[in-house]
């Protein structure tokens, strides 16, 4: 490495150093690169903190959803970050998800579409697999508790529909919204989500429970069942 190449951040202005920006200027006037700089702490001989941040989110696209589907083992691949750093990010997206996830249940009533899709967010977007949810409501829509039913493969899980029903008898559940990611990113419905929801639907009207919703997330965005008409 060049004499003239400054990787070092402690040679960096004090406005421009991660941490001392921070504490000037607050978190906001952060970038992604310069927060992730401040997790791992370190660079390597050749490149900064912020270098090897920047390296990392370009390895997941420059986006936090798609970093927060990747393993300790996928982070590690990248020179520069060790076991250490890996479960720093890792740990920091995780907590970004369950605040995320308090803040929906701060919502406790689901009105619409985008409340259950603000409620499963956080639980299921940057997952690299499949996951089906239940969300149990009562007879105001108030939610009174949610299951993870199954998780599977990149493509689709099993799903019982006897467990759904049970635990909805069991706390008498009024009404349930279903809901399960497509890790591909495309929301659209495929003939097996269809077939799956028809069938929950029938079996719980027996049991006067009614399915109102059924959200697929995709990455960012969702589909609803009862939105699109096809409930």
């Amino acid at each position: 490495m060049g004499d003239d190449k400054i990787s070092n951040i402690k040679q960096w202005a004090v406005e421009d150093r991660p941490r001392e920006k921070m504490m000037l200027k607050g978190p906001g006037a952060l970038s992604n690169a310069e927060l992730l700089a401040i997790l791992i702490g370190s660079g390597t001989r050749d490149e900064s903190a912020v270098d090897l941040s920047m390296k990392i989110l370009k390895n997941a696209s420059n986006n936090l959803n798609e970093l927060g589907k990747k393993s300790a083992n996928e982070l590690q691949k990248l020179k520069g970050i060790g076991e250490a750093k890996a479960i720093t990010i890792m740990a920091a997206l995780e907590l970004g998800r369950r605040r995320k996830h308090e803040e929906a249940l701060e919502r406790k009533n689901i009105s619409c579409s985008t409340d259950a899709f603000n409620y499963f967010h956080p639980l299921v977007a940057d997952l690299p697999t499949e996951e089906f949810w239940v969300l149990y409501l009562n007879r105001a829509n108030v939610i009174i508790e949610s299951s993870r039913i199954s998780s599977g493969g990149v493509s689709g899980t099993v799903i019982d529909n006897k467990i759904i029903l049970r635990r909805g008898i069991e706390i008498l559940a009024s009404s349930v919204v279903l809901c399960h990611n497509h890790p591909s990113g495309n929301p659209a419905p495929s003939k097996q989500d269809r077939e799956i929801t028809d069938k929950i639907k029938k079996a719980a009207e027996l049991l006067d429970i009614k399915v109102i919703d059924h959200i697929i997330v995709a990455d960012n965005t969702y589909l609803s069942f009862a939105d699109e008409g096809i409930l």
